[in-house]
């Protein structure tokens, strides 16, 4: 077939352009070659992302496909070339991060529960968790000779249920379980999620006395739980509770409205033991050797007296990781300080974004599941906006050494901290409204004064009280602690209930929040002008979360609890007395900040023992809603009409076929395939359920056990 005249200059001007942007493209990463291999955990979270992203098996392999495609065009372009090297290196690492999670998923599988069911039996505690604050004990449990129940359970139970349970101990109890919770509105927390791969198959309730084997006492508490012990009786009530997170991680006697104040003031991420406390840990204890190694004139000449004290860090950050469990937040500070540590050992620049990078891919191969949740991206997103901020060249300047007054250095100090602050509350923004429906606005402010009160009086005080406690004497310093952590927590209450301290928005989309990190991290890894292309993407992605409307109904996927939006902003609950985990998981679906009506208690609202009735919307979008609260059965004939005259029928029971609403009818058999919703009365109106239609993931589709109801004789159950 003979060639048009005019295809020739049309396939050389293509030709030509693919060649200029080759070499735009190649002149880019050559300029920025020190930076290429921050993107290879990027590229590795991505495969991961993408598993978790896409719902089924036929997704997965095909994105595997598309991968080795790129592995392929990265190979035509040229391993010479750096845009080759960069294509092939990245599409093979999403390919392995995708390989291995999925891998991982299948590693941990367990049999899950397939639903409630009341039940006694006899177990082996594996680990007791006290929630004094509660009042309540949580326990992980190993059922024993029960092939129809998961090999491991997690129980609640009452303080005083559980006496001085320890771990080990053989027990008998009768409980109600049931399977590991999904999330109960769209965007909420999927705790099922996190049990797969924690392999808790069950959890549940303990009901009535728990029996002990006689003679088969379990284990001594661990030094864990007697420390944190030792700290509630010094210091008592949220105080003593955030002293004991300080040390051991357990926060199980800070209060929920102390908890929550911090959550709302930015600075709950002093109650995770994380990179701060790792840090002050490592710190301190190098300090100190250095100090005591520097006497020696042998060891100071021999060049041995930083080796000892790395040593000596490392040792202290290692015990201080295990003393407080050992929690993926702990062990990612940990490696990240080992990483700094070797840094300095080398006698190179120990913080800088190749440490972050380096410590974010040995995580995401221990524990890539890790990626999804806030901990691991709150933290990672903080250090990396940290650390860019304060290699760039105009902060580089504004805090270098200069001769000038103690006052004018401290000041200079001080605003640092605060910009700090800024740029970390502003990386940090899209993390937590898209995980918890709010962000703090004064963080920055809040931790100017927190971070310092923590690091140079509260921990210190702790350490010398707990040092001194062995001869006595730790009282003084107990006092000074216990008057910093009071301190902290006004701080807390003073920031949260200030005007205006909390942002809170409704679910954000994924693909916005998508868009948003990866701007984000193109500005942060990025040293040269094209680094605010980032902007495009971080733009479109907070747009998204603006944009997005808030929800006219919002349906938990047990169908008990309806929250119907007001005119003025707020949300009515259909139950009011419904208990405050509820109102909190509606308030965060909803983005409000406002406390719950009671939906029967409105004027607009016709309520009888079995059905309330209401109109929602304004005009053309005006919408008849009908919604049981009732146990009675009532006959489908007498409902049709009602249901008929309704454009939106809601129950949490089974309802009759002649029960049929305008647009949507939403009863038990519905909510289970679809799980919450959240339903957007406009003028098309539209509904996001909680659960996506073909969801392969294991979690979704797990091996189910019957759990049937054995009796066991009670001399029996710790036998």
């Amino acid at each position: 077939m003979a060639t048009s005249p005019l295809q020739t200059p049309i396939a050389a001007r293509r030709a030509m352009m693919w060649r200029g942007l080759s070499r735009s493209i190649e002149a880019r990463l050559e300029t920025e070659r020190e930076r290429i291999g921050l993107w290879l955990p990027v590229a590795f979270g991505a495969g991961i992302a993408i598993w978790f992203a896409l719902p089924a098996e036929m997704h997965w392999i095909g994105a595997l496909l598309l991968m080795a495609a790129g592995l392929f065009a990265g190979l035509l372009i040229g391993w010479q070339s750096r845009f080759g090297r960069a294509v092939m290196v990245g599409c093979g690492a999403m390919a392995a991060g995708l390989l291995l999670i999925w891998a991982r998923a299948l590693w941990v599988a367990a049999p899950v529960l397939g639903a409630p069911v009341t039940t006694q039996f006899s177990a082996t505690v594996e680990r007791v968790e006290p929630l004094p604050a509660r009042g309540q004990v949580r326990i992980l449990a190993q059922p024993l000779r029960r092939a129809d129940l998961p090999p491991r359970i997690r129980l609640t139970l009452r303080s005083e249920q559980a006496g001085d349970l320890g771990d080990g101990e053989t027990i008998g109890v009768r409980a109600r379980l049931m399977p590991p919770p999904t999330a109960s509105l769209p965007g909420g927390y999927d705790f099922a999620q996190r049990a797969w791969f924690d392999r808790i198959g069950a959890v549940g309730t303990v009901l009535g006395e728990v029996s002990r084997a006689p003679g088969r006492a379990g284990a001594a508490p661990p030094l864990r739980a007697r420390l944190s012990a030792h700290i509630h009786e010094q210091v008592d009530g949220s105080a003593g509770g955030i002293a004991a997170a300080l040390v051991t991680g357990d926060r199980g006697a800070i209060s929920d409205a102390d908890a929550e104040a911090m959550r709302r003031s930015g600075l709950a991420h002093l109650l995770s033991i994380s990179g701060l406390h790792v840090t002050a840990v490592v710190g301190f204890a190098m300090l100190l050797t250095l100090r005591l190694f520097a006497l020696s004139r042998r060891l100071a000449l021999a060049g041995y007296v930083l080796p000892l004290a790395a040593a000596a860090g490392a040792l202290a950050g290692g015990g201080y990781t295990l003393l407080a469990g050992a929690e993926v937040p702990t062990l990612r500070s940990f490696i990240a300080a080992l990483l700094v540590l070797v840094a300095f050992l080398m006698g190179r620049e120990a913080l800088t974004l190749r440490l972050v990078a380096a410590g974010a891919l040995i995580v995401l191969i221990w524990r890539p599941e890790s990626l999804t949740g806030p901990s691991f991206q709150l933290s990672f997103a903080a250090v990396t906006a940290i650390i860019a901020l304060h290699e760039s060249g105009p902060m580089r300047a504004f805090l270098a050494r200069r001769e000038e007054p103690r006052l004018f250095r401290l000041g200079r100090g001080v605003v640092g901290l605060l910009i700090t602050g800024l740029v970390v509350e502003v990386a940090l923004a899209p993390i937590a409204l898209f995980h918890f429906h709010k962000a703090g606005l004064y963080g920055a402010l809040a931790n100017v004064v927190a971070i310092p009160l923590t690091t140079f009086v509260i921990m210190p005080a702790e350490a010398l009280a707990l040092g001194f406690d062995s001869v006595g004497l730790g009282a003084p310093f107990w006092w000074v602690a216990e008057q910093a952590l009071r301190a902290l927590i006004v701080l807390a209450h003073g920031v949260a209930d200030a005007p205006g301290a909390v942002a809170t928005m409704p679910s954000f989309p994924p693909w916005g929040f998508a868009l948003a990190i990866s701007g984000g991290l193109w500005i942060l890894l990025w040293q040269t002008r094209w680094r605010a292309a980032g902007t495009v993407p971080l733009a479109i992605g907070m747009a998204a979360l603006l944009s997005a409307p808030r929800p006219d109904l919002l349906v938990t996927g047990d169908g008990r609890h309806i929250a119907a939006a007001l005119p003025d902003g707020g949300y009515a609950l259909l139950r009011g007395r419904a208990g405050d985990y509820v109102r909190g998981m509606v308030a965060e679906a909803a983005g409000v900040d406002a406390p719950l009506l009671a939906l029967a208690e409105l004027d607009h609202v016709e309520c009888n023992r079995d059905f309330c009735r209401w109109t929602q919307g304004e005009g053309g979008t005006r919408r008849v809603i009908l919604a049981s609260h009732g146990r009675d059965r009532i006959e489908g004939a007498e409902m049709a009409a009602a249901c008929a005259a309704a454009d939106v029928v809601i129950s949490d029971r089974w309802l009759p076929r002649e029960c049929v609403g305008r647009w949507m009818t939403i009863d038990r058999d519905s909510l289970a395939e679809t799980g919450g919703l959240a339903i957007y009365l406009g003028e098309a109106p539209d509904a996001v359920s909680a659960k996506r239609a073909g969801d392969e993931h294991p979690w979704r589709l797990p091996q189910q056990l019957s759990g049937n109801d054995e009796a066991v004789p009670t001399a029996d159950l710790a036998r």
